[in-house]
């Protein structure tokens, strides 16, 4: 076989291999970051090791994840899980982490896409729209991060309030979230903790309600908006108009506390 034939047969050979590579390449299956979110909080859940879906988050490219994240259903179902999956997984690897709240909710301990976060830029910054941490809802971050407003919800909805766990005795129980099911799942969980947690004397027209419903009652949309929600969830009557006392928060911790069914 002359030079000019090996010469034709290599590069064909090398073109087909090129070819079969790209291939290969651009039909790989892009990772699902919202999956893996569900998968993490539940590998928590069991007590599966979760290291290889930290690692993944922590290598997430940041447009892409963006480029998922591309409505609020999406954005609220991973930002949920994510909070409540490591806040599972750091305070079973050290529970002395909660002797010091303030430092355990602020520390930035979660990387996602390369960028370091606490749960307080998940809660406050992402789900709450750059909100001031304790201004009661009142009050806007004045220079948000530039991730922060990338991912960050568009419009806060009250009802994460009820789906947030932060490791406290008083915190709603966990679910796994996913966004085609988010709304439902989010209707279920505040009927849930609310019928838990309030307690209506219909004696002295007094009702008690959660802790967290003073903290963040701009959220709520003020206590007439608070009355309506414990309206529509059955908690007061309809043609009453009570008085509103927030109950003391349990800060006890109380890890593992699981829906026992997925309710979405």
């Amino acid at each position: 076989m002359n030079k000019f034939c090996l010469l034709f047969v290599f590069t064909v050979f090398a073109f087909t291999n090129l070819f079969a590579l790209d291939r290969s390449v651009t039909s790989a299956k892009p990772i699902d970051y919202i999956k893996i979110s569900q998968d993490f909080l539940y590998a928590a859940k069991t007590g599966d090791t979760t290291s290889k879906y930290i690692d993944t988050l922590s290598k997430a490219n940041e447009d892409v994840l963006a480029k998922q994240l591309n409505n609020d259903n999406k954005r609220l179902a991973f930002w949920l899980n994510i909070y409540n999956g490591f806040t599972q997984v750091i305070l079973k690897k050290d529970p002395d982490q909660y002797t010091t709240r303030n430092s355990f909710f602020s520390s930035r301990q979660i990387e996602i896409a390369g960028r370091q976060l606490s749960l307080d830029d998940i809660e406050h910054g992402i789900l709450r729209h750059s909100k001031v941490k304790w201004s009661e809802g009142y009050l806007g971050k004045l220079f948000p991060s530039s991730f922060e407003k990338k991912f960050r919800v568009e419009k806060l909805d009250y009802r994460i309030h009820f789906a947030l766990n932060c490791g406290a005795k008083s915190c709603p129980p966990i679910a796994f979230y996913e966004p085609a099911s988010i709304d439902k799942q989010l209707m279920v969980a505040v009927r849930t903790y609310l019928k838990g947690e309030c307690e209506y004397d219909s004696a002295k027209n007094v009702v008690n309600v959660p802790a967290l419903m003073g903290w963040f009652r701009h959220d709520f949309g003020g206590k007439k908006n608070m009355l309506e929600i414990l309206k529509q969830n059955k908690i007061i009557p309809q043609d009453r108009k009570p008085d509103i006392h927030f109950k003391k928060y349990d800060w006890s911790l109380y890890l593992n506390n699981y829906k026992s069914e997925n309710n979405g």
